[in-house]
C-alpha cells in the first residue's frame, strides 16, 4: 500500500444563503460527508457534472474555503482548523491551478513577477537574482521561452497561460497541487499538452494531484483513481480502469455513456443512458440518496435513506444495489 499524503474524513462545507433576517434558513451543503484519501506520487480524480461541489471540495482542501465539519489530514496533521503561520506554511505545500487562466493571473504584472511572487511571500531565496534565475528555470520546465519573463498574461494564448500559472505552482516546491479543471477553458489540442506536462512535472518532482474536471474520459488518462461526485457527494472511487470499464453506480453509468466515441459503427452500437427527472436543489437537499430522483434503478427506500460506501474489492460504491 502507497504511503497517504491527505486523508479526507467526512468533510463538509455548508454556505448560508438566507436572504434577510426574517427569511427561512436556506444553506447550500457544497460538499456533504465526503471521504476519500490520496497517496504519494498519485493523481487522484475528481469528476462529475457542473454544481456537483467538486471545485468546492478542491478549494476547502487548500483552505480557500472553511470546512464546515469534518477533517483534512495532510501528511498526518489535522490542518482543518488551522489558522495563521501554521496555514501559510501548509499552503506552502499544498498549491492550486485554477480554471480560469487569465482570471487567475494579475494583468499588471509580468510573467517574472507573477512567478517569483510566491517566491518572495514564502522567502524563498535570498535574493532577487536566484529568483530570476529560478523562473528561468520554471519557464523552461512548462515549455515556455526565457524572453517570456518579461511580458504580461494579456500577450499569450490560454493554453501559454494555463503554463505560467503552473509555473507560479510549482514555485514554492509544493508536495501536493489541486488542479480545478484547468483545461476545461483550452482547445482540445492544448489540452493534451497540458495534460502530458502536468504527467512529466509528476513523474520529475515526485507531486501528488487532485485533477478535478468534468469529462471522465480525460480525468482516466490521467488519473490513478477517480472519485464520481454528484450534489455534494462521492457515489464511486476506485482505480481509473476499474470505474471506466466496469462502472457500477448508475450516475457513472450515465457519465461513461455520454462519451463521444470517433468510430461511427461502435458509436451506434454504444446505448446511451439518457437521465429524466429534476436534479434537486443543493439548498435543504431532501433525505435519501441524492441520485433517486433521475435515477432508473431507484426503489422506495432510496428516497428516505441515503446509502453508504459499500466497499467491493479496491472500489467502493454507495448504493443499496450492491449492499451484501
Amino acid at each position: 500500500m502507497s504511503e497517504t499524503i491527505l486523508k479526507v474524513d467526512h468533510l463538509k462545507t455548508y454556505f448560508d444563503v438566507t436572504k434577510g433576517v426574517f427569511a427561512k434558513k436556506q444553506i447550500v451543503k457544497a460538499v456533504d460527508d465526503v471521504s476519500f484519501e490520496v497517496y504519494k506520487n498519485e493523481t487522484f480524480g475528481l469528476v462529475g457534472e457542473s454544481g456537483c461541489g467538486k471545485s468546492t471540495l478542491g478549494r476547502t482542501i487548500v483552505k480557500l474555503y472553511e470546512p464546515t465539519d469534518g477533517s483534512i489530514e495532510f501528511e498526518g496533521k489535522d490542518i482543518s482548523k488551522i489558522k495563521g503561520k501554521e496555514l501559510k506554511a501548509y499552503r506552502k505545500d499544498m498549491q492550486m491551478i485554477f480554471q480560469d487562466p487569465y482570471a487567475s493571473l494579475n494583468p499588471r504584472m509580468t510573467v517574472g513577477e507573477i512567478i517569483k511572487e510566491p517566491m518572495k511571500i514564502f522567502n524563498i531565496y535570498d535574493t532577487d537574482e536566484e529568483r530570476e534565475a529560478r523562473v528561468r528555470e520554471l519557464l523552461d520546465i512548462v515549455s515556455l521561452k526565457p524572453d517570456h519573463i518579461r511580458r504580461y498574461p494579456a500577450e499569450f494564448s490560454g493554453g501559454q497561460r494555463q503554463r505560467i500559472g503552473i509555473a507560479r505552482a510549482l514555485a514554492v516546491n509544493p508536495k501536493f497541487i489541486v488542479c480545478d479543471e484547468p483545461i476545461s477553458a483550452l482547445d482540445a489540442s492544448i489540452q493534451a499538452q497540458v495534460i502530458n506536462l502536468l504527467k512529466h512535472i509528476q513523474k520529475e518532482m515526485g507531486i501528488s494531484y487532485i485533477f478535478i474536471a468534468h469529462d471522465l474520459g480525460m480525468v482516466k488518462h490521467i488519473s490513478d483513481r477517480i472519485g464520481v461526485m454528484y450534489l455534494g457527494h462521492i457515489v464511486e472511487c476506485g482505480p481509473s480502469d476499474v470505474v471506466y470499464h466496469t462502472p457500477l453506480h448508475p450516475y457513472t453509468q450515465a457519465l461513461l455513456s455520454a462519451i463521444p466515441i470517433p468510430d461511427p459503427d461502435v458509436a451506434k452500437a454504444k446505448q446511451r443512458i439518457v437521465l429524466e427527472g429534476e436534479i434537486p436543489s443543493p439548498i435543504n437537499t431532501p433525505a435519501g440518496c441524492p441520485f433517486a430522483s433521475r435515477c432508473p434503478r431507484a426503489t422506495e427506500r432510496c428516497r428516505k435513506e441515503t446509502p453508504k460506501p459499500v466497499q467491493l474489492g479496491e472500489r467502493s460504491v454507495a448504493c443499496f444495489l450492491y449492499e451484501k
